[in-house]
């Protein structure tokens, strides 16, 4: 084993005779560290965050090994913390114990059998809770998601809610038929809304937990699907859609996974054109070779601030008010490209227009 990869021991002790014999006995098996007194075995910890067990002698001069561990203790709470000790120091060494300072103590004079069990226990120990604070950071994180999930659904799922229902309240006083279209015509958008809304949250549970389904992809029935699903779009809204598939090579991958990225960005590319814009276009540009697919999703829309590049894949954030979105496409883009271990750039610039470029391995 490299010594880079040995478990890293700390023994603090005032005798040298005592440091050598330790680390003359252990140092093949583990990377230790001495130190004679508290200042050196502070600078070992500073150096060597991924020290993993303490050692430290009860007796020593100026500070015992108790004083010491509670000392440390909050500004190093990781390291596993032993004591060797006498039977003379022994109730000290309970105290320490009962108050979390000290995991175990080991009684002088030790054996190699007597250090070697501390040390599987500790690391044991370590192991665990090491492993348990990253579920716990993981657990907050995922706490302070749900937290802005929940504000923002509700509050997302209201906004069209409440202009259906203010349209309603509105048209039940009008006598004017354009008037009355001109209601129905807000309700039908806000109800188009809520339902993007609803399909979002829909990507995003699967995305999150649906496993991969590995199958042969054809891309140029993908872009086909994708063409019927946008073609109303790109009528109405006077947008060329090109469209260029080059597969050299057989690709496997999850559909369902590419199919929501291409939609997402084809969503996007279409929605957020410029109004005023004689030859808008988007295209769509998929080459599969040497292993692997990349989807090129570009239009000559209204951009991004350069700014903003870097929280668009954030959940719900919206980089401009041209058009109301859910906040949820490129943030399900992400995951959707991070679950099939692919990688999303993109390029944009304000008012020319934005190139997103997906990278994903063949399965």
């Amino acid at each position: 084993m490299e010594k880079q990869d040995k478990i890293k021991i700390l023994y603090v002790d005032d005798e040298i005779n005592n440091l050598t014999g330790f680390k003359a006995s252990f140092r093949m098996n583990y990377n230790i560290m001495i130190a004679v007194n508290a200042i050196d075995a502070m600078e070992h910890l500073n150096s060597n965050p991924d020290i993993r067990v303490i050692f430290c002698d009860q007796r020593m001069p100026g500070k015992t090994g108790v004083q010491f561990f509670e000392e440390i203790r909050s500004r190093y709470p990781k390291p596993i913390r032993i004591l060797l000790t006498g039977y003379t120091d022994i109730d000290s060494v309970i105290d320490s114990i009962n108050l979390g300072n000290v995991f175990r103590y080991v009684k002088k004079p030790w054996t190699d059998a007597d250090i070697l069990g501390a040390i599987n226990e500790a690391n044991k120990f370590y192991v665990s809770n090491s492993l348990l604070a990253v579920k716990n950071e993981e657990l907050q994180r995922a706490y302070n998601e749900l937290d802005k999930f929940s504000y923002s659904v509700t509050h997302d799922m209201r906004g069209p809610l409440l202009s259906i229902l203010g349209a309603i309240e509105a048209a039940q006083h009008m006598e004017n038929i354009s008037e009355i279209r001109d209601m129905l015509m807000m309700m039908k958008t806000s109800v188009r809304n809520l339902d993007d809304f609803i399909q979002s949250i829909h990507d995003y549970y699967n995305l999150n937990r649906g496993e991969l389904e590995i199958k042969q992809i054809d891309f140029k029935e993908l872009v086909e699907e994708q063409i019927r699903i946008f073609s109303f779009t790109y009528l109405v809204s006077d947008v060329k859609f090109n469209t260029s598939i080059i597969q050299k090579e057989t690709f496997r991958g999850d559909e369902l996974s590419i199919k929501l990225i291409l939609n997402n960005l084809l969503s996007n590319a279409f929605k957020y054109q410029k109004k005023d814009n004689k030859d808008k276009f988007v295209d769509l540009n998929i080459l599969v070779e040497n292993g692997s697919a990349i989807i090129e999703v570009s239009d000559n829309g209204v951009g991004i601030a350069e700014n903003l590049l870097g929280d668009i894949f954030n959940m719900f954030f919206r980089a401009n008010s041209h058009e109301v979105g859910s906040g949820f496409g490129l943030y399900n883009v992400k995951v959707a490209v991070t679950k099939l271990n692919g990688k999303i750039t993109v390029d944009s610039e304000l008012n020319k227009g934005t190139c997103f470029r997906v990278t994903i391995q063949n399965k």
